[in-house]
């Protein structure tokens, strides 16, 4: 098992650090102000002339994967944790789909235009609750004449407001299936969510579709072997784990700069004992996380019928982690990260957000401690 990352793998890294930290230094993406969207947007188009949003999607020449990927996806959430979300919702969940189950026309309408940040997507899966796990889709699509009737409803939407791509999950003939649905769609409604705790620049909605209308060729079905709920659920799953490594890395470095560089009772708190101790609980933290989260990615290429559940303990470990490392960092800054926008307060109000969504941790513990019986789901 080789994990370490090639040359030219930690210059992409670099390169995505560099370019994201200068853009969001004149655009900002996560203060939740009304410029932030068509900022993200911007991003998005930078981010395509790079290989990020194509790593995982489809084959990337000299690079590593959904391995390279779990790099690149720490280094975008660290900078910016609301691009991350926007892209890896927007691009990589909904792109992954297309191209593993998607027509070649489909790929050449849709899944073009996400990779390369020209077009937003987004891709609907929640019904009522955020648990799809151990609930049925409600969504329904039927053939009437020429064209497939969607009704259904669907909640806690990543980029419903602003995306011009948007997959909907539901079922098609009584089998999974994703309808691609333009936003502008008769039918469609966009019911805009407000108020989240992080994240504040991902615009997230409730989605009605009532006898909303599409071609049969906007349908994206699997074989009867398949379970796509699960693989979109693995892939969801993977960015948040991803997005919990850049939370964890932005609040131990932040941390530790003001650990060095802060004083009282004449000398810097990292000379104190128990700053020193919380510092060295963070940092084993987040490198445990890091190499678990790296295993996962690499065990989803090699031995996919062992990525589900090693993928669910990375989910589980790295996001209560990110709360944890994101809780002590407050601490440590004190009141500096109380008041005011700062990485360490972003961070620790969007680390809640990977314990509830995707497979959450309490449902995540109940598959596993399954598993570990040898229960099959």
């Amino acid at each position: 098992m080789n994990y370490e990352y090639s040359q030219k793998e930690f210059e992409l890294l670099i390169e995505l650090f560099q370019m994201v930290t200068d853009f969001a230094a004149d655009h900002p993406m996560d203060s939740g102000t009304a410029d932030c969207r068509q900022n993200i947007q911007e991003a998005l188009e930078k981010l395509g002339q790079t290989p990020y949003l194509k790593l995982g999607v489809e084959h990337v020449e000299e690079y590593n994967g959904v391995v390279t990927l779990m790099g690149a996806m720490e280094v975008v959430a660290l900078v910016s944790p609301s691009l991350f979300l926007s892209a890896e919702y927007g691009v990589r969940v909904l792109g992954r789909a297309l191209a593993k189950w998607g027509s070649q026309q489909q790929k050449d309408e849709f899944l073009r235009p996400l990779v390369s940040g020209t077009a937003m997507g987004a891709m609907a899966l929640c019904e009522k609750t955020v648990n799809v796990d151990n609930e049925p889709l409600a969504t329904t699509g039927e053939k009437q004449g020429d064209k497939i009737i969607i009704n259904g409803r669907k909640q806690f939407v990543v980029n419903g407001p602003v995306a011009k791509i948007i997959g909907i999950a539901g079922t098609y003939d009584g089998k999974p299936a994703i309808f691609i649905v333009d936003k502008d769609t008769p039918g469609l409604v966009n019911h805009e969510t407000e108020g989240a705790l992080g994240y504040k620049g991902t615009a997230v909605s409730e989605i009605t579709l009532t006898d909303c209308a599409v071609d049969e060729t906007r349908v994206i079905g699997c074989s009867e072997k398949e379970n796509m709920v699960s693989s979109l659920r693995l892939w969801e799953n993977q960015v948040l784990t991803g997005a919990s490594l850049g939370l964890m890395r932005a609040s131990f470095e932040n941390a530790r700069d003001h650990a060095k560089s802060h004083r009282t009772g004449g000398k810097p708190i990292i000379a104190y004992q128990e700053v020193g101790f919380k510092l060295a609980e963070m940092l084993t933290l987040f490198q445990t996380s890091q190499m678990l989260a790296i295993r996962a990615a690499w065990t989803s290429e090699t031995s996919p019928k062992e990525a589900v559940d090693l993928t669910l303990c990375a989910k589980v470990f790295c996001t209560e982690s990110a709360a944890q490392v994101s809780g002590e960092a407050m601490r440590i800054l004190g009141s500096s990260a109380y008041f005011g926008s700062n990485p360490v307060e972003r961070a620790y109000c969007c680390a809640r957000y990977g314990e509830i969504f995707g497979t959450s941790t309490e449902l995540s513990r109940v598959k596993l401690g399954d598993a570990a019986l040898g229960i099959k789901p």
